[in-house]
């Protein structure tokens, strides 16, 4: 029985499908159905082929990548890839499994296609290749480079153009980063943004209702415009 995820990818710029072609050339779970420069295309090719997952660039010229999605059968999952971030939340509107801001590492691609596998209950042993998901970044800190091992983080906030990285062993690292770009590097399945300051690992949580996140005894606001994307989240474990 062929269990390979059949992907489509749709995107109306050719340098973006040869960008994912070599990403997902490396996984080897991940067979590449057709590629396709528009919606029309796109909508032709799922009605005589059998699709898992598209890759879906939002922001293409005619029916844009979110009209398209609102059509398909909800059966066909799908990952938003733009240049745009602004488009995001659209996204996540319509449950996608994942949103990629381009340009699109393989790393984060990884990441994306172990979404889907959680998603879809089946092991990440199935998806990874011959290799484990990363398990670390590193941060400059000052004039370093400081590794930080993603279960080591309990959450980060945001001040400005500076981030605090609150750390298990109570060490706090202060680095010069955006909360938007270091969200981009962390694994979505893990960590979750809940203020417009505050990142939070969802393993280190202690308890939560529809106001708060308690962590380690530190009460984190849950604000009104991530409430209902966390809430369901976290709903699952229920």
């Amino acid at each position: 029985m062929n269990d390979k995820i059949r992907c489509l990818l749709v995107d109306d710029e050719p340098m973006a499908i040869d960008i994912l072609k070599t990403h997902l050339s490396k996984i080897k779970k991940v067979n590449i159905v057709g590629t396709c420069n528009n919606a029309t295309e796109a909508f032709n090719l799922i009605s005589i082929e059998q699709i898992d997952l598209i890759f879906l660039d939002i922001n293409m010229p005619g029916i844009s990548g979110i009209s398209f999605a609102k059509t398909i059968n909800s059966s066909i999952k799908i990952i938003f890839t733009t240049a745009y971030r602004e488009y995001a939340v659209d996204g996540f509107d319509l449950h996608a499994v994942d949103y990629l801001l381009k340009p699109i590492s393989y790393e984060r691609l990884l990441d994306a296609i172990t979404n889907y596998s959680n998603v879809h209950q089946k092991s990440s042993s199935q998806i990874l290749e011959n290799e484990e998901a990363l398990r670390f970044i590193f941060i400059r800190v000052d004039r370093r480079m400081v590794k930080i091992i993603f279960e080591d983080i309990l959450c980060i906030e945001s001040l400005s153009d500076y981030l605090k990285i609150h750390l298990q062993n109570k060490e706090v690292l202060v680095v010069r980063e955006t909360i938007t770009n270091i969200s981009e590097k962390l694994p979505s399945q893990e960590f979750l943004r809940i203020h417009r300051s505050f990142i939070i690992n969802t393993s280190k949580i202690d308890s939560y209702n529809n106001e708060e996140i308690l962590i380690e005894g530190r009460s984190l606001p849950l604000s009104r415009s991530y409430k209902e994307q966390v809430l369901n989240y976290l709903n699952n474990f229920q």
